[in-house]
């Protein structure tokens, strides 16, 4: 398994990349933002890369950092989202902004992508928003907008909350009333731990 390269860039387009590694040339398929911030480098580069075996074939994906990795990792796992789609996905989306629009439930900045349906869209809102708390990284910058429901404040930290929203999922809470109760918690600094964060969501929703 490849797990990362490091080597020269000897040519680049939107959607692959390949890498010179002593003499040996590595095609890897990458999001446009991945191009981006690789073209802009001098010298060598590194890239993460998950590789994706069939009977058929074996293919590299490679990824700027480990929130991308994990992002792709993540939206793989929705069933109708092959390879393809999530780097479609990354390419208009950084791993912030879509783990923004999978706990907003905003199937519309997912169907931004190429070939990203809005049935796609709404299965990868409903089958990742429990399951985005367990992946860190992807809170780097996270900022979620929940407009129509609280004016469209910035709430930062995506692991402790994704779990906090989960778990009042669970409770049997709707996705938008735990939403506000977890802002407004966050907005008065009340708590900052998993525990913390419930139960004083658990207040504001009781009033």
């Amino acid at each position: 398994m490849i797990a990362q390269l490091r080597g020269i860039l000897s040519h680049t387009a939107d959607t692959h990349a390949i890498i010179d590694v002593q003499g040996v040339g590595y095609l890897v398929n990458i999001s446009s933002r991945t191009q981006g911030q690789l073209a802009a480098q001098d010298g060598a580069v590194t890239v993460l890369t998950e590789m994706i075996v069939r009977e058929d074939s074996m293919t590299l994906y490679g990824f700027h950092d480990a929130s991308e990795r994990d992002a792709f990792r993540l939206l793989i796992t929705v069933q109708g989202v092959g390879a393809k789609a999530a780097m479609a996905i990354l390419s208009v989306l950084s791993p912030a902004d879509l783990s923004s629009a999978i706990m907003a439930g905003d199937k519309a900045m997912v169907a931004r992508a190429d070939g990203v349906g809005p049935k796609i869209a709404q299965r990868v809102v409903n089958e990742l928003a429990e399951k985005i708390g367990r992946f860190p990284s992807l809170g780097d910058g996270l900022t979620i907008n929940i407009s129509g429901v609280t004016g469209g404040e910035d709430l930062p930290g995506a692991s402790a909350m994704g779990d906090a929203l989960s778990a009042l999922i669970n409770l049997g809470y709707g996705r938008s009333e735990a939403h506000a109760a977890l802002l407004r918690v966050q907005q008065a600094g009340d708590a900052d731990d998993l525990s913390g964060l419930i139960a004083a969501a658990l207040r504001e929703i009781g009033g």
